[in-house]
């Protein structure tokens, strides 16, 4: 069979060496006799398999012990309604910044438990789209918390810088942007992340809070929700997504096993780079975001003749190029280029799109 590249923005592609190490392991799980999803997420092996994977998670982002990781359900959406419902400790103006559809979202859900202050950052510069930087922000000083998210996967948008708001607890939705590149944690009281876009697949998010933050919750928040329960039952309250939990430790032991971070940062970096440059090689592929804040993980780009998209999708599936229309909101094409997807897959992109353009430009 011929290499297919996943091209998904979430679920997302997982790294072949985690497939098949997960394919061999399926039945047999540890010489157990059993799959690692039959057997009992309060036993010892499993026990051994949630601990490991936190620590490699520490590893590769530096976490400190003055924080908690949560092991959660329900995805970021989750999330959108636990944030609010854990922090806002009483008082009841947040501030939200609105780069996009993801941040947007959290920002309504938000509005059942509290006052959000809706700060919207897109601008315009040489006709493209940008954010305002961070020192620009119109940050309310009594707000409980600011939320953002540094990487809008439906856009392709980012903020590539580090908050740096003294006195301000800092909240992100980091579902398309953690691990894949260095960022200092204690820059951040809270981040959050859905695991189907660089951690492994879908049913289990990510919390890493500043333990000093896990205090009472509203008296109505679903317990399921509520980050001291979680924590006090170390992210094993109720049934956990075991499998979930097991392939993502798979990932953190590859992506350590790779060169952690700082490698995969770079190669990042590159793969982002030779795709920029080909849709600005020519007219025949526009992308209308500013490069000040092009994602790295999202790269959404347009045919300049729409009429052509749709014949590029099937071609481009036809070369083993598969999910690249772009989101209902925006349209298009995207490729999403998370840790998962190597450098050939990229390449082959580039050479299809050089193929297309020559023969229908």
């Amino acid at each position: 069979m011929s290499d297919v590249y996943n091209f998904s923005a979430g679920p997302a592609m997982i790294p072949k060496e985690v497939l098949f190490q997960a394919r061999e392991e399926l039945q047999n799980w540890k010489k157990c006799g059993s799959s690692i999803m039959e057997i009992s997420h309060r036993s010892e092996r499993f026990m051994q398999v949630a601990l490991e994977s936190e620590q490699d998670l520490k590893d590769l982002l530096n976490i400190p012990d003055s924080y908690k990781v949560l092991f959660c359900h329900g995805g970021a959406r989750g999330q959108f309604s636990a944030v609010p419902m854990n922090l806002l400790n009483n008082m009841k103006h947040v501030d939200y910044i609105n780069s996009g559809y993801w941040s947007q979202c959290a920002l309504l859900e938000a509005k059942k438990y509290c006052i959000p202050n809706n700060i919207s950052i897109q601008t315009t510069i040489n006709k493209k789209i940008a954010l305002l930087p961070i020192d620009q922000w119109n940050i309310n000083r009594n707000s409980a918390y600011v939320h953002y998210c540094p990487n809008e996967t439906i856009q392709g948008i980012s903020i590539h810088e580090e908050p740096l708001l003294h006195n301000k607890i800092i909240v992100g939705d980091f579902s398309s942007y953690i691990l894949s590149r260095s960022i200092n944690i204690e820059n951040y009281d809270l981040i959050y992340a859905g695991a189907q876009k660089n951690i492994g697949p879908s049913g289990i998010t990510i919390v890493i809070i500043r333990k000093k933050l896990i205090t009472d919750a509203m008296k109505e928040i679903p317990t399921i929700l509520d980050y001291k329960t979680i924590s006090k039952h170390n992210s094993m309250f109720n049934t956990p997504s075991t499998f979930s939990w097991y392939l993502s430790g798979l990932v953190f032991k590859w992506l350590k096993k790779i060169g952690g971070i700082k490698k995969i940062e770079k190669l990042n970096q590159l793969k982002s780079d030779l795709l920029y440059k080909k849709i600005d090689s020519s007219d025949f592929y526009v992308n209308n975001i500013h490069y000040s804040n092009r994602s790295k993980m999202n790269i959404v780009f347009y045919l300049r003749n729409s009429q052509l998209n749709d014949v590029f999708l099937k071609e481009a599936s036809v070369f083993g190029l598969t999910a690249l229309r772009g989101h209902r909101i925006v349209g298009g094409i995207r490729a999403s280029i998370y840790n998962a997807m190597p450098l050939e897959g990229v390449n082959a992109l580039i050479k299809f799109m050089s193929y297309f353009e020559n023969r229908y430009g």
